[in-house]
């Protein structure tokens, strides 16, 4: 083999290897699975929220989301706003007080068919206690906090 075809070869091997690494990192940033992975229209539709699966996604703002059923999924697709979770999945409690803790997909509750997630029981008890006081400290958190690191609040 000569120079330039073992240069040029280096040259190919090194562009391909990098390339998956640059693909896997931008990936990364699309394939955020929101809500724990469960099914956003069983909140509203069933007794208890359902696990989605692979079969069924779609992916909004760069969050993907898992659907129970193709109905589920076309259902979301159709009017995303409605079922998509207040403050981003942030603990509604949390962004009351003007902070950003993780919501649990299992503790929520619908309050007039928007889906409010809290970090834990005893979290989402303080949160009901004022559940209108809450949600309108929140609506005038949120816009400050919405593009903050939660490690800076």
């Amino acid at each position: 083999m000569n120079l330039s075809k073992l240069v040029t070869s280096s040259l190919v091997v090194a562009a391909v290897a990098a390339t998956p690494i640059a693909a896997l990192a931008a990936d990364a940033v699309h394939s955020t699975v929101g809500v724990g992975g469960y099914d956003l229209v069983s909140y509203q539709t069933g007794k208890k929220p359902l696990p989605g699966n692979g079969n069924h996604l779609t992916v909004h703002d760069g969050v993907t989301y898992l659907f129970a059923s193709e109905g589920n999924e076309a259902t979301f697709a159709a009017d995303p706003k409605r079922y998509l979770p207040a403050y981003g999945g942030w603990c509604a409690f949390g962004v009351s007080v003007g902070k950003k803790f993780v919501g649990d997909p299992n503790v929520w509750e619908v309050v007039d068919g928007r889906l409010y997630l809290n970090l834990d029981n005893s979290i989402k008890t303080m949160w009901l206690e004022d559940v209108p006081g809450n949600i309108a400290k929140a609506e005038k958190n949120w816009p400050k906090i919405r593009n903050s690191d939660p490690a800076t609040l």
